[in-house]
Order: C-alpha cells, then sequence, then structure tokens
C-alpha cells in the first residue's frame, strides 16, 4: 500500500475527529460566560445552576478535546516531515503563538474558573469565564492564520538556495483575507454547535418538567442563538465562496461540478457526473443563481474545471488538478443543506419564544432532540469541502501533497500508528458520550448549595 494514501487517510480521520470537539469547546465557553453574566447581575440563584451545569459538560468536552489535538502536530513531523521542512518557517509561527499564547490563556483561566469557586469574588469569577471565551476565540484564529496560508500563501518567498519557503512579511500572514473570513465562520459555526446542544439538553429536560425554571432560560437563550449564529455562518459562507472563487477557482468550480465557464452561471441542485469525460450527464441547475452566489452579479463568470486544469498545467506543469468532484460537491450541498435546516428550526423556535409558547409547544422540543447531530455533520462536511477542495495541494500552488509526505515512512508504520489512534480514539469518544450523556441527563440537581447561594445574595 501507498505510504502517501494512509498518511492522507490518517491526517483526515485524526483531524476530522478533533474537530468534533472544537466547535463545540468554543460555543460552550460563550454560554457558560454568558450563563455567569446573568448570574451576577441577577443574583438568580437559577442562573448559577444554569452555568455550573452547562460548564460541566464544556470542561468534559475540553478534556477530551486537548487531547486529541496534540496528535495533529505529531504528524506534521512524523509523517509529513518535507511539508514541515519546505514551510516550517512560516507555518510553525502561528502554531507556536497559539501553544504558547492563547492555550496558556485559556487553560489558565480554565483552572481558575474551577477552582476559583467561593474563593474569587463573583466579577473576577466572571472574568475568568470571559477570558476562557477570549482564550478559545484567540485559540482558533492562529490556527486558522496556518490553515488561511496554505489555503492562499501570502508574505513569503522561496529561498533558492534552501528551497524552503520564508516568511517575508508576518502581517502579511496575519491579515491574509482567507483567514478573516474563515475565523467567523468558524467562530459562528462554534456557537451554532453549541446552541443546537443546549436546545436538544433542554428540551429533553422540559419534555420531563426537570427543572423547568432552568431549562426554560437555557431553550431561549439556545434557540435564538441557533437563528443568529446560523445566519451569521451563512453569511460568511457566501462570502467565503466568493474569496474562494478569487484565490482558488478549482474549488468553487469542483463545488458546483461546473466543467465550462458560464457567464451567467447556474447553481446544480443535482447532478450526475462523468469525470473521465469532463461533463455531467445530469445537471439540474437553477439560472443565473452562481454568478449571483459567486459575484454578487446576475451575469458574472463563473470559470469551469475544464479551463483551470489547462491553465494549471501551463503553470505548474503536467498533472491532475482535479480534486474528488463527487466527494466536494455532495459534501457542499450536504453542508449548505444542514445548514438551512438549523436556520430554519432557530427561526420556528425564535417565534415560538417571542409568542411565549416555547415551553408549551412539546413538538418543537421532540424535534429539536433529534437535531443534536446536525452541526457535527455540517461542521465535517464544510472541512471536507475546504481540505479535499484543494487537493493535490499541500500549500496551494506551491507544495502538492505528493511532495510532502515524509521521503522515510512506510505504510506499516502508518497503518500501525493510525490503528492505535483508532482504538485509543474510539475508546475516547465512547468515554466523551458516556460522560457528556450521564451528566446531561442529571440535570441540575445539587449544581447549588447553600453556600454558594450565599456568596451570591452578598455580592
Amino acid at each position: 500500500m501507498d505510504p502517501l494514501i494512509v498518511a492522507r487517510w490518517q491526517f483526515g480521520i485524526t483531524t476530522v475527529y478533533h474537530f468534533l470537539f472544537v466547535p463545540l469547546t468554543i460555543g460552550l465557553a460563550l454560554i457558560v460566560a454568558i450563563m455567569e453574566t446573568a448570574w451576577v447581575r441577577t443574583k438568580d440563584p437559577k442562573y448559577l445552576r444554569s452555568t455550573k451545569f452547562w460548564g460541566k459538560l464544556f470542561l468534559i468536552n475540553f478534556a477530551i478535546g486537548v487531547v486529541t489535538g496534540i496528535v495533529q502536530e505529531f504528524q506534521f513531523g512524523m509523517n509529513w516531515s518535507s511539508y514541515s521542512r519546505y514551510v516550517g518557517d512560516i507555518f510553525g509561527a502561528p502554531l507556536a503563538i497559539e501553544a504558547l499564547l492563547a492555550f496558556f490563556l485559556e487553560s489558565t483561566f480554565i483552572g481558575l474558573w474551577i477552582f476559583g469557586w467561593n474563593r474569587l469574588s463573583p466579577r473576577m469569577h466572571l472574568a475568568s469565564a470571559w477570558l476562557v471565551v477570549a482564550g478559545t476565540s484567540i485559540s482558533s484564529f492562529w490556527i486558522l492564520t496556518a490553515n488561511g496560508w496554505m489555503q492562499n500563501p501570502v508574505g513569503y518567498e522561496i529561498n533558492q538556495a534552501t528551497g524552503r519557503a520564508e516568511m517575508t512579511s508576518f502581517l502579511e500572514v496575519i491579515t491574509n483575507r482567507v483567514t478573516w473570513i474563515h475565523f467567523p465562520h468558524t467562530l459562528f459555526s462554534a456557537v451554532l454547535t453549541a446552541a443546537i446542544l443546549v436546545l436538544a439538553v433542554s428540551a429533553w429536560h422540559i419534555l420531563r418538567n426537570n427543572d423547568i425554571e432552568v431549562f426554560r432560560p437555557s431553550a431561549a437563550l439556545g434557540t435564538v442563538l441557533v437563528l443568529v449564529a446560523g445566519l451569521g455562518v451563512a453569511f460568511t459562507g457566501h462570502t467565503q465562496g466568493q474569496i474562494m472563487t478569487e484565490v482558488q477557482p478549482m474549488k468553487m468550480a469542483a463545488a458546483e461540478a461546473l466543467w465550462e465557464t458560464e457567464a451567467p452561471a447556474s447553481f446544480s441542485l443535482f447532478a450526475v457526473g462523468d469525470v473521465e469525460n469532463g461533463r455531467n450527464r445530469i445537471n439540474i441547475a437553477v439560472p443565473r443563481a452562481l454568478s449571483v452566489l459567486a459575484t454578487n452579479s446576475l451575469d458574472g463568470e463563473v470559470r469551469g474545471i475544464n479551463p483551470i486544469q489547462a491553465e494549471y498545467e501551463e503553470t505548474y506543469g503536467e498533472g491532475n488538478y482535479i480534486p474528488p468532484v463527487g466527494t466536494v460537491y455532495w459534501s457542499f450541498r450536504l453542508m449548505v443543506g444542514l445548514g438551512f435546516a438549523m436556520i430554519a428550526l432557530g427561526a420556528v423556535g425564535t417565534y415560538l419564544f417571542w409568542k411565549k409558547r416555547l415551553v408549551e409547544a412539546r413538538w418543537f422540543h421532540r424535534l429539536a432532540i433529534w437535531t443534536i447531530a446536525l452541526p457535527i455533520l455540517a461542521n465535517t462536511f464544510g472541512w471536507i469541502v475546504t481540505e479535499i477542495g484543494r487537493q493535490p495541494w499541500a500549500v496551494f500552488g506551491l507544495l502538492r501533497v505528493e511532495d510532502a509526505i515524509s521521503p522515510n515512512v512506510s505504510a506499516g508504520e502508518v497503518i500501525t500508528t493510525l490503528t492505535g489512534f483508532t482504538v485509543i480514539y474510539g475508546v475516547l469518544a465512547a468515554v466523551n458520550v458516556y460522560l457528556m450523556t450521564k451528566y446531561a441527563r442529571a440535570g441540575t440537581t445539587g449544581e447549588t448549595s447553600a453556600e454558594d447561594v450565599g456568596a451570591a445574595m452578598a455580592y
């Protein structure tokens, strides 16, 4: 077996697995901080119980996420040493800043938040919660800066003597326009993921009449955040698509199974492709819709796969520069479809909340419980579009994936580690699901002691 194929599978599996936890951690940090803010401002014990309940789920998810994230960086040196050697001077900088600045900020104030109950003043403890929110957001920014550079390399030059990419402008790297649209898109996705969890868990308890005093406001917050964050994801995703049309036109063309350049361009609803001959056998499309999405114009031109392939062969040499069209095409549609389904859920829930019928609408809560997996799937399909749509490039226009693999790694070695990671991650997944389910079902019983209430009322 080709070690390149196995190494790609390993990196893809570990990355998708790790990203199951990241959005939930970022989003739950914000929701916990909002709940604690309500407690400090109102001194109402129900918000204290809510803060501790959602905080417990946040901490479980955070712990598992940290463990899975460490493996990611190991792979750059183990399986992808040629990549690390070629771009390490640039790619390593944001990763180092993330570890030394953002992660330490995040982990330090998580510690203060955990052990600071009844030791810090309520305002100081609340400040710790918001600094955790800042830490998780800053951490995601630096990770996305590294990824954004892979999508759209800027601020560098190739050292002809060493054959390596070297940074010439740190400012250009951190102001990369791909990063600055990836960043809000990821944050909105994280809030949406956490909001769906909060809504689903609250719905489960409301259906059983468990501590309605706590889960009514939690459900209300969750459903409003689903709508707001869902719209934010849609808007930033639209802008992201327009930027990708410019910097990675092949990715956009593959996401639409658009084989020839069109002006105006139609948005494909359903297509059956003939990749070998570079065309679609079946294509049901909405006229001009792709032009609007990609260029904000009814007559805008969107370039097709075939002419882009010809251009890339002239620029970069012979080779296949077409990503797996079917994978990118259907992943994009599943991502968008799931996103709009969540927006619809949030809109209905917000309407019920506005009409003061949210708790009484039991059909809505039954539906909400079944949506808990939607953001997880949407996030996964989104990353598949982003990363597989960039193929065959590890760094777009600079380094192909086949040239990034470690020269001395064998397929057997990668299979061994892949098997080990799969077993360990499977165990961690079972532990995470068990703990999250156990404490989510347990509710808020015993979350507030008399001492906690006394501290709140005395503040």
